[in-house]
């Protein structure tokens, strides 16, 4: 007999609530913030063949679908507390649930984030998780995009790039090693949410964002909300030993364009260096100074981002990152 809608979700989803009011069981879940927090929220939607292969494993499929929302609430500074999901699938099998199911809650206890309620329906493979957190809501409050500030420098979290390599390598475009294949498909497959970092930056960096349609594309967010321009320093863009041993051409368009990164690219004033070193120990995440926030030139209103090498020549790189109606 095959599982019905409210069986799969009673037997891979149902779990009792630990920090909401209310969990899974009624039509609406109720979450209790601490006093002085305000409610931080965000949605991703992840399709098959759009956002994931088909040959993922079914709970790597399931990390990486909270993961891509908890790495939003890590740009914002937030606690995790919970999150929905809406999950469409071609059938109910068994085997795939629980397997992504698994992968999906492993996470999520790792995060001290619980699932509080959701949908399910027939249709072609989809899931849509909505995730909430807090922050402040005075003082060292949420991070924005907002913030940066002529003469901050930008930094970078972990090593990008590896997410790119894997997929040109999964369209044939290059060949790589057994071990080195593995190694950035895991990349792509299961980014690691950067909370603790996110945390440890409440009052640190002026602004934040994750990296996840590529550096350039999502720097320009800050830029422009923010009213700057920046100067990008390209040979210190942090990149793993895989991708190093690739042409130069490969690996500045994986650093700079490639996307599936999820981690966190963020500015700080110079004076806070130090604290800046603090939120790379507390949170046990590499960080990297890549380059520098300049005032907007010219009179533009579209932001601009200088790129230089080592000896201080200009860099020309023309691909764009990634756009879901462009790409």
């Amino acid at each position: 007999m095959s599982l019905g809608e409210f069986d799969l979700i009673a037997k891979y989803f149902d779990r009792p609530a630990q920090r909401a009011a209310l969990g899974i069981g009624d039509d609406c879940a109720l979450l209790a913030l601490s006093p002085g927090m305000q409610l931080a929220t965000s949605c991703d939607m992840l399709v098959e063949g759009r956002h994931f292969l088909s040959t993922v494993a079914p709970e790597r499929l399931g990390h990486k679908a909270l993961a891509v929302n908890l790495s939003d609430l890590a740009a914002c500074g937030a606690e995790p507390l919970a999150f929905t999901l809406a999950l469409a699938l071609p059938s109910a099998e068994e085997a795939f649930l629980e397997r992504f199911s698994r992968g999906l809650l492993a996470l999520a206890d790792a995060q001290g984030c619980e699932l509080i309620g959701g949908d399910t329906t027939r249709g072609p493979l989809n899931i849509c998780i909505s995730v909430f957190g807090q922050v402040p809501a005075a003082g060292a409050g949420a991070l924005l995009r907002s913030g940066a500030q002529a003469g901050d420098d930008l930094y970078i979290s972990g090593t990008v790039g590896d997410a790119r390599l894997a997929l040109e390598a999964f369209r044939g475009t290059l060949r790589l090693g057994g071990g080195d294949f593995e190694s950035v498909r895991a990349a792509m497959e299961m980014p690691q949410p950067r909370v603790a970092l996110g945390l440890a930056l409440r009052g640190v960096a002026s602004s934040a964002i994750d990296l996840s349609d590529g550096l350039l594309g999502d720097l320009s967010h800050v830029l422009r909300r923010s009213g700057v321009d920046a100067v990008v320093e390209v040979d210190t863009l942090p990149r793993s030993a895989v991708l190093q041993a690739q042409p130069l051409a490969v690996q500045r368009l994986c650093a700079l364009s490639g996307g599936d990164d999820y981690e966190l690219l963020f500015t700080a004033s110079p004076d806070c260096a130090s604290q800046v070193s603090a939120a790379s120990r507390i949170a046990g995440v590499a960080l990297t100074r890549i380059g520098r926030i300049v005032p907007r030139a010219g009179g533009r209103q579209s932001p601009h981002t200088a790129l230089i090498d080592a000896d201080g020549h200009a860099v020309i790189h023309v691909a764009a990152s990634f756009d879901h109606f462009r790409t």
